[in-house]
């Protein structure tokens, strides 16, 4: 049996080895959408990591096997949400490995030595730092094509992640759609009562919009909306500036309803954009020298006939009044026009009853279940 041994990511050959690792584990998965290689170098520069040592511990590592890497990981120490959550867990990201369980159990080991050197006492994952991060290691549906903003492995990942000892702490599902030519009446009923009791409405936000003030509001709401969920912590202000100006140029602003009340206070948001994951894998996981191409064609003329549906937030005293049937009654017609046939949600979690109830008038399809796992750390 040949050793393997898990190094520190902390000289450029290792940071390379990290990045194409996918490229050999995904070589024949027509399901696999690649991430870009340049997010990934940023994600796991050393120079970078070293800078931000503080609240936030992050530690990539690659497994070796005869000089060949066969396996990556992240450890993360989120501070923040252990302080929110009291709890002293250190988190694993960007898991890869190929099918030997003597590498998954090298890397999940040197993750979990990495976080008891922190004084950590469990080890959870697979999450990032924040929840526009991938998480959750899929469990179902491996026949089914991933997405630029979710996490694809292999079927033999979660046998792994078990006989390694690891267990559900919670699962998420995503809901498939298809959408129909008319708004349903239960959200046109529900809709025009938001309108005319509650004193909602729909707004079309611009670029300008978004970065003098709509952005901070919208992450402000996100905030307050997601704050009892599994695991969220909120995001700073340094960070709300940085996904604005990552995200902003690429997202339909015709796609993305903000519900304001009478006094312009934004209280729901959807972000939605079409699909991605045929030109992402065109592109290859690079922009050059025709990846650009691909993306700029599937987000200027919607060359995919599906939307992705990334998230939801409703302000929590408005929670359960029906504020969804607006963001439906908008999208729809919209949807249609775009000629998108179906559409489908990031993660949500299989115990938010409120929000999967939400879809019952689509005839939803409950898709690719994913899981985090967790395990005590023996001291």
């Amino acid at each position: 049996m040949n050793k393997i041994e898990v190094t520190k990511v902390t000289c450029r050959k290792e940071v390379n080895d990290f990045v194409h690792l996918t490229d050999r584990i995904y070589r024949d998965c027509p399901q696999y959408v690649p991430d870009m290689r340049s997010e990934v170098r940023a994600q796991i520069d050393p120079e970078k990591i070293k800078a931000e040592q503080g609240a936030l511990r992050l530690q990539p590592f690659v497994a070796y096997q005869d000089g060949k890497p066969v396996g990556r990981i992240v450890g993360i120490i989120n501070q923040r949400a252990n302080e929110k959550w009291q709890t002293k867990c250190v988190r694993f990201s960007m898991i890869e490995f190929i099918d030997d369980q003597d590498v998954s159990r090298a890397l999940i080991d040197a993750v979990s030595e990495w976080g008891r050197s922190y004084g950590m006492t469990r080890i959870q994952g697979p999450l990032g730092i924040t929840d526009f991060d991938k998480e959750g290691m899929l469990v179902e549906d491996f026949d089914m094509m991933g997405s630029p903003n979710t996490i694809y492995n292999h079927n033999y990942y979660p046998r792994h992640m078990e006989a390694l000892g690891l267990e559900k702490e919670v699962d998420w599902v995503q809901i498939r759609i298809n959408v129909p030519e008319e708004v349903p009446a239960r959200y046109q009923r529900v809709a025009q009562y938001c309108r005319e009791q509650m004193g909602l409405r729909v707004i079309k936000v611009t670029s300008r919009m978004v970065r003098e003030d709509y952005g901070k509001k919208v992450f402000d709401l996100l905030n307050e909306a997601y704050a009892p969920l599994f695991g969220f912590t909120r995001f700073s202000d340094e960070q709300v500036d940085e996904f604005v100006h990552k995200y902003l140029p690429v997202v339909d602003l015709h796609l993305m309803p903000v519900v304001v009340d009478e006094k312009d206070n934004v209280v729901g948001v959807a972000v939605t954009m079409g699909a991605l994951s045929q030109a992402m894998r065109k592109a290859d996981g690079s922009l050059w020298p025709f990846g650009w191409y691909h993306l700029l064609k599937a987000l200027k003329w919607k060359c995919e006939d599906n939307a992705e549906m990334l998230l939801i937030a409703v302000r929590p005293d408005l929670q359960g009044y029906g504020v969804n049937a607006l963001f439906f009654e908008d999208l729809i017609p919209i949807y249609n026009k775009y000629g998108f046939r179906w559409a489908e949600t990031g993660p949500q979690l299989e115990d938010n009853v409120r929000e999967l109830s939400q879809w019952k008038p689509l005839h939803p399809e409950m898709v690719k279940r994913r899981r985090c796992y967790c395990k005590e750390l023996r001291s």
